[in-house]
């Protein structure tokens, strides 16, 4: 169970995250806004929590593995690893520039920290299965994370995933879908309804549990439970939640899947996440850590 000092740090790290990918898109006038605020609190809890990291030895072989299938969030990624200690902060500003080291994407052969490079939705579903599977092959301790987004769960591949994962008795493999019910042409259940995800998981032969996106008990108690799962299962942890969190103007509209971003913009989230900070920690609050 976390304790208050717990959940105020990983609160903490998810606003930070979200200031820097305002920063990051403010700065280049655009971005896929939506779907990277929408797993900041998710990265709070597996990189302060849950995944075997070392910031200093990116390339550590003991390490756990995170695969973002949902390549747009690729920003939210970023500024968790600068958070973190993997390169500069000064660098989020060079995302989508010419020369970037920090793409679109994520790029394992140009960002420090990024495990496996992902490209068309539903492509990192299946590397991820195939790295787990490779782990379990070497009798190795290395758990798999993966992202998906609930409009990525419309393509087939993710499916093919599904049924190898459970075939191949990945319980190595700790998968989350970012359920915010939204995607580029609008909502899923008008595009293409996905249903009961974590029932359709289940019935694929995974553990799925279906849970608070945005909760940060729920999220840490769920991966644990994944761990401790030993039964030859993959799992399936379904994150309800909402696109574009954190910043009112953006939350809940597809609009927000991709968006132009002006410095005011930058400013007007900013003082947003700042006053819901202060209102949480009250006298601990100390703004310079949100600027």
């Amino acid at each position: 169970m976390l304790t208050i000092k717990d959940e105020y740090e990983l609160a903490k790290f998810s606003s930070q995250t979200k200031i820097e990918v305002m920063r990051m898109m403010s700065n280049l006038g655009v971005g896929h806004l939506g779907g990277a605020l929408s797993i900041t609190d998710l990265l709070s809890v597996l990189y302060n929590r849950r995944m075997k990291i070392d910031p200093n030895n990116p390339t550590w072989g003991e390490r756990d593995w995170l695969v973002v299938s949902k390549g747009h969030a690729g920003p939210a990624v970023y500024a968790a690893l600068a958070l973190k200690g993997y390169f500069p902060k000064h660098e989020l500003l060079t995302l989508n520039q010419p020369r970037t080291n920090l793409p679109s994407h994520c790029d394992r052969n140009k960002t420090v920290g990024i495990d496996m490079t992902t490209g068309s939705l539903g492509q990192g579903a299946s590397l991820a299965a195939g790295v787990a599977l490779a782990y379990k092959m070497k009798d190795k301790p290395n758990n798999v994370y993966l992202v998906l987004g609930d409009g990525e769960c419309n393509e087939g591949q993710v499916w093919e995933m599904a049924m190898f994962a459970a075939q191949f008795k990945l319980d190595n493999l700790i998968a989350f879908i970012d359920n915010n019910r939204l995607q580029l042409d609008g909502p899923l259940h008008e595009v293409m309804d996905i249903g009961d995800v974590a029932a359709k998981f289940r019935d694929f032969g995974w553990i799925a549990q279906d849970i608070d996106g945005h909760n940060f008990e729920e999220i840490d108690t769920a991966i644990n439970n994944a761990l401790q799962n030993k039964a030859g299962k993959p799992n399936m942890i379904v994150l309800n939640s909402v696109k574009g969190h954190g910043w009112s103007a953006a939350e809940n509209k597809t609009s927000s899947h991709s968006m132009s971003l002006t410095k005011e913009h930058f400013e007007d989230a900013r003082a947003e996440i700042n006053e819901k900070m202060r209102q949480l920690l009250g006298d601990e609050f100390d703004e310079r850590d949100y600027c």
